[in-house]
């Protein structure tokens, strides 16, 4: 499953944003896979915290093979030294164990995330141990498919406008900034810039 978004929602940021616009020109439609399921989406993105993309991949295949599905069940069968047997850190290893605790005693509805606004969502998971704002945000964008999240702690988003845009460094002004050029379509804005990141463009920008 894929981000859903479509020629609307380019053709909105190309009319906003001409260096944004050459961009979605050049690359065209981009698929970026989800996590429709709000549980597995938040251990991934726990797992994946200051990690490579090929660990995460490693840990991400060895955690499916042994468990088969990533459920609150499946992982309190697991102690936290199971957990760490995966590739990953104790205390990633007690983020998760204590998530799932959370979520099966209630303590936690994930159902109810859902009907929240992306403000109150970031609000309620940032309580949850381990989880901070980027995580909630790539929760919203990646498992809720929210359309208007643009983390300013994502250092590739960083990275991707350094290039578009020609900056040696992104304060918090500018990044404002773009977030308010790109809403209320900041998440698809947001692929782009991280496939820009990771060296996309084949041709430099005029």
């Amino acid at each position: 499953m894929y981000f859903d978004y479509s020629e609307k929602e380019m053709n909105y940021l190309i009319s906003k944003d001409k260096k944004l616009g050459q961009v979605i020109e050049q690359l065209g439609f981009i698929q970026r896979a989800v996590h429709p399921d709000l549980f597995s989406s938040a251990i991934h993105h726990i797992v994946g915290q200051q990690i490579s993309t090929k660990a995460l991949t490693t840990i991400w295949q060895r955690m499916n093979d042994t468990l088969l599905v990533i459920n609150v069940d499946t992982i309190l069968t697991l102690s936290i030294d199971q957990l760490q047997a995966f590739g990953i850190t104790f205390r990633k290893a007690h983020y998760i164990h204590n998530f799932a605790q959370m979520t099966k005693n209630k303590e936690l509805d994930l159902n109810v995330l859902t009907t929240l606004s992306d403000d109150e969502v970031i609000e309620e998971l940032i309580q949850v141990e381990g989880i901070g704002v980027w995580t909630a945000e790539m929760i919203l964008l990646f498992s809720c498919m929210r359309k208007n999240i643009f983390s300013y702690h994502d250092l590739a988003i960083h990275r991707g406008l350094q290039l578009v845009y020609h900056h040696k460094k992104i304060n918090k002004k500018m990044f404002e900034k773009y977030r308010k050029r790109f809403s209320p379509y900041c998440s698809v804005a947001s692929i782009y810039l991280w496939a820009v990141a990771g060296g996309a463009l084949e041709k430099e920008l005029k």
